[in-house]
Parts: C-alpha cells; structure tokens; sequence
C-alpha cells in the first residue's frame, strides 16, 4: 500500500472516530483554539481514553509516528494540501504532541499551517503573499493566503475575516478566525481594531495578551497586560499596537502618511540575534489572574501609554525594549505618468490613495542594520474592485498586519 493511501486511510478513520467528539464539542461553550482537536470540559478524559481506544493509529511507536509525521509536513507545503498535517494533529493527543513538535513556526519555514500560526511572526527572508476581498454589501473583509483570487481560485485558504461595525463616536473592525461569527465572546474571536471620531487613529486589540516573556523585561507591557476594556468581561482585548494617519490640513496631494507603534514587539526584534516574541498556543482568559481596573481608571493609561512612547522616541532615549515603530515608505513622483509611484514588484497594479509600504522608523542609536532599515515589513495595495493584495514578513504576524490594513479601509475625510 502507498503512503498517500495510508494517510488517505488515517483521514477516513480520523472522520469516523471524531463523530462523537464532534457533537460533544458542539454543545460545550469553551475556547478550543489552543490545539487543534480541542479539548473538552468534564468528560474530557473519559472521551480521550475511549477515542484512543477506537483509534488503530493511537498506539504506534513514537519513533515510527515521528517519522510518518515528518515525512507528511515535509511534503504538503502549500494548501489545500497542508491540511494532511493538521489532520494528523487531529488524531490524539500523542499525535498532536508530536506534530506540533515537528511543524515549525512560520518565521522557520515559511508556512502557515494552525491557527496560532497567524498570530507567530511571518519568515525572514521572503514575505507571505496573501490577499483581501471586500464585501461592500455586508461590511465584512476576508484574508486569504495565496497570490489573487485568479490564480488561487475556489482553493484559496481564509486565514481570517473581518467585519465592519458602525458606532456613534467610532468604528470598530472585529476579526475572527471564520467568516461566519464575528462575535467578541465567540471562541473564533480573534482580536479587533477600534478608531477615533475623525478616523485618524487606530488601536488595535488582541484577544490574547502580549507574550510573557515580555513582563520582566518590558515596562510598557506590563500596563497593556493589566488593563481591562470592560472590567466586566473577561480580559480579551489587549492593546498591542496603534496606527496614526497625519492630518492633510492643506489639502496636498499625495499618498496618506501614516505611522504604526507596535507595542508588542520589542525594536530588539529587528537588531542583528534579534527574536520577535512568538506564542506557541492560544491561552484560556480565565487563567489570567490580572486585576480588573475600573472605568475610570482603565481610560487613563491607555493615553498615557500612547502618549510616553513617542515622547521617549522625541528624546532619543533608547532601549532594546522600546516599542516597534513602522512608517509609511516615502513614494516617489513619476514625471511621465504624473503621479506618486512605489516599487510594489507587480503586487500592486490598480492606483490608489490606500497603497502604502511600511518600513522600519529607527532612531541611529537603536543600532538597527541598515538592510532591516529598508527591508519593507508590510506592503498593501489594490488590484482590481475591492481586490487587494497584502503581503508581511517579520516581525509582524497575519493578525497585526490584516489589522494595520484594515485601517486603510476606514473613511479619512480630513487624512485625504
């Protein structure tokens, strides 16, 4: 028997063992995007015991089941048939043990391959090309991985979507991890970008707090960690980074200047033996033990936050924990074709105010290499009606970048 026909006849046996497990989860309310078989409340170890029981492939030597894993993640590089891997994560819990030891990170290899893999920063060396389709009709945008819907087609992978809510003194974009529920207490929720009146500013939240390896080191962290948006909720919003667009007071012509502080990631990140920090599963809110803050306490800090990062920018005062700042890369006026131009390498064929490129802002005593300097992080532009491209690289993750985008979609009468 080939090897494709065994993995065929582990995906059939995964099918027919998970039916019940199915229907458990379906009528439990708990977050099951830490792993990808979830796993379930109360009867969680009765049902695990009894799946690996029916299993046949639950009891394989660890070795052998290494190197069968090894031997899948190695040849599905790409999607749709990548999900041959996460199909084996959905076997048992050895088989999910192993499997999350062997896929590796897309900063590593370059591809995304679960869940948390959007919010892990993206390879080094060549972007991960990704696209969003707008629907104006129901407000709601969705991330795809793949180079434009011509060429991808019906097999284009949705990473995540996003929907575009209205309110009296600001908007809000939530994102999920499906396309169908955009609800904040929904285990698909994924995080949120809120603007200011005027649609200038931008904060974006996560719902999973900034990587704790951050704590001792980071200051600033330290207050995102602690601050909760409604001290009647669980903490799932956590501010990691804000999008600023200046003011066109003069009404000039030319592409929007915007700038991006992103909290959760250290400017280390981006010096030479610099790490991004990078989660390896999602966490449960209710083991956060952070205080709740009231009302009147949770606004303040937030501004104050905001505010003393770029106050300490302004005096140069540097430190290999002050926050990741990106700006808008400065496009260039074309004489022959009359207008502002970036070298978007093909990726952007459809002129727009929305187009932008962010590279690194750096202070000189950051000691940040040159190369990293002009390195572009994030680049997002149009390529035909409500088509447009999107493609990040490290440090950022597909969750902070589709935020930083979304930005752009929202109405900046006074930025224009």
């Amino acid at each position: 028997m080939s090897f494709k026909s065994k993995l065929k006849e582990i995906r059939d046996d995964i099918t027919t063992t998970f039916s019940m497990a199915k229907l458990q989860r379906n009528r439990t309310n708990r977050r099951g995007r830490a792993y990808i078989a979830p796993e379930l409340g109360g009867r969680s170890e009765l049902l695990s015991e009894l799946i690996e029981e029916q299993s046949p492939w639950a009891n394989l030597p660890p070795e052998l089941l290494q190197d069968v894993i090894k031997r899948v993640e190695g040849s599905e590089t790409s999607w749709p048939g990548r999900r041959d891997v996460v199909a084996c994560a959905s076997v048992c819990t050895s088989w999910r043990e192993i499997t999350k030891a062997v896929v590796k990170t897309p900063e590593q290899c370059g591809c995304i391959t679960f869940p948390i893999s959007l919010k892990q920063p993206g390879p080094r060396d060549a972007p991960i090309q990704c696209f969003i389709k707008r629907e104006r009709a129901t407000s709601t945008y969705h991330l795809y991985l793949g180079l434009s819907p011509a060429l991808s087609g019906d097999m284009s992978k949705l990473l995540l979507a996003a929907k575009k809510i209205r309110k009296a003194t600001s908007t809000d974009f939530r994102i999920s991890f499906v396309g169908s529920d955009f609800c904040q207490t929904s285990n698909t929720y994924a995080g949120k970008l809120r603007s200011n009146f005027l649609g200038t500013k931008f904060t974006i939240y996560d719902s999973q707090p900034p990587c704790p390896g951050l704590k001792s080191n980071c200051k600033l962290q330290q207050k995102v960690r602690s601050i909760q948006v409604s001290p009647g909720v669980p903490a799932r919003n956590f501010n990691v980074a804000t999008v600023s667009y200046e003011l066109n007071v003069l009404r000039t012509r030319g592409p929007r200047r915007m700038h991006c502080i992103v909290h959760s990631i250290p400017i280390s990140a981006i010096q030479e033996g610099g790490v991004a920090p990078t989660p390896l599963e999602f966490n449960n809110p209710g083991d956060e033990q952070s205080p709740s803050l009231s009302a009147s306490k949770v606004k303040q800090p937030l501004i104050d936050f905001i505010s003393t990062s770029r106050a300490e920018s302004s005096d140069s005062i540097c430190s290999k924990m002050d926050p990741l700042v990106l700006k808008n890369k400065a496009p260039r006026w074309h004489e022959q074709l009359q207008c502002w131009c970036l070298n978007f390498k093909g990726r952007v064929t459809v002129a727009s105010v929305k187009n932008f490129q962010l590279v690194a802002a750096v202070e000189p005593c950051q000691n940040v290499p040159v190369e990293e300097q002009e390195k572009v992080i994030l680049q997002f532009g149009k390529i035909g009606k409500d088509i447009f491209t999107m493609d990040y690289r490290y440090p950022l993750s597909a969750f902070q970048a589709f935020a930083i985008c979304l930005s752009s979609f929202d109405t900046k009468p006074a930025c224009e």
